[in-house]
């Protein structure tokens, strides 16, 4: 009889499942929000789920992180203030922390247990939270940007949860027109927006409802992500006053010390599938 453990996540509706060898469990416990679940594992790292769905491994939240970042920074010509609704686990904080030009970086994260348990297994992720340039608020997001004082931030970026619970209002567009007017004239929002190969007709929903809510053009990014559903993940980028293929390169170039993006990958990314064109 095999005393091997495994961590699986079934996707029920799609038959199918991810399944990590896991050395150990590190840690559990229920917030108010959710159950944290913390494991150790054979080949991808720490391991961190919330109510059973695969939020990181150390292995490779990188791909995830860099493109939910740069793509949006470096579309912006100058981006100051960012504020990030969601992204507990900091990630997104470190990389946005990575450019220069940023001043202010506001975490709006409804759950401050994640953000502990976090700067406690996944110390290299929480290594930019004492960054003077960081702000944390444990608070509603969706309440956050609809009480914002318009103009007040650069870029936005939304890392969420999957649609379900309190996080589907961060797929409507009453969220994203809440946005848009936080957005000051040259703004851009950056939202995660789940598998193309999965969730097609949630990415398509998310590119109507951010045109609806104003913004000029609307673009998805399209990269690999192994540990979430299908192994292929998706952000969706919208400009306010900015122009489609605005693009600081030469900042680009210069960025040191990532893994999966740079310079040619802000076009390559946008290239979407066929079945995902407009005539499809």
């Amino acid at each position: 009889m095999s005393t091997e453990l495994w961590y699986t996540e079934r996707y029920e509706e799609h038959g199918a499942a991810l399944s990590l060898k896991v050395r150990e469990v590190l840690h559990r416990e229920q917030s108010p929000y959710q159950t944290i679940e913390i494991f150790e594992t054979e080949h991808f790292g720490t391991l961190m789920t919330l109510d059973g769905l695969v939020m990181l491994t150390d292995r490779d939240n990188f791909l995830y992180h860099e493109m939910m970042t740069h793509p949006a920074l470096f579309a912006h010509p100058a981006p100051k203030r960012v504020l990030i609704i969601g992204g507990g686990d900091c990630g997104t904080l470190r990389e946005v922390l990575r450019h220069p030009e940023v001043e202010l970086a506001e975490q709006v994260e409804l759950d401050e247990r994640v953000t502990r348990v976090a700067e406690r297994f996944f110390p290299l992720l929480c290594e930019r939270n004492d960054d003077p340039r960081s702000r944390f608020h444990f608070q509603d997001g969706i309440a956050w940007a609809e009480n914002a004082k318009p103009g007040s931030y650069d870029l936005i970026i939304v890392d969420s949860t999957d649609p379900v619970g309190p996080a589907a209002g961060l797929f409507g567009e009453e969220f994203y027109a809440a946005c848009f007017r936080a957005l000051g004239e040259q703004g851009v929002l950056v939202a995660q927006s789940e598998s193309p190969l999965l969730h097609a007709d949630l990415i398509r929903q998310c590119q109507r409802r951010m045109q609806g809510a104003g913004f000029d053009s609307v673009d998805t990014l399209f990269f690999p992500q192994f540990a979430y559903p299908s192994g292929w993940w998706s952000a969706t980028l919208a400009r306010k006053g900015v122009e489609r293929n605005a693009f600081r390169r030469k900042d680009a170039e210069q960025m040191q010390g990532l893994q999966y993006y740079h310079a040619d990958m802000q076009a390559a990314a946008m290239v979407a599938p066929a079945f995902l064109l407009p005539e499809h």
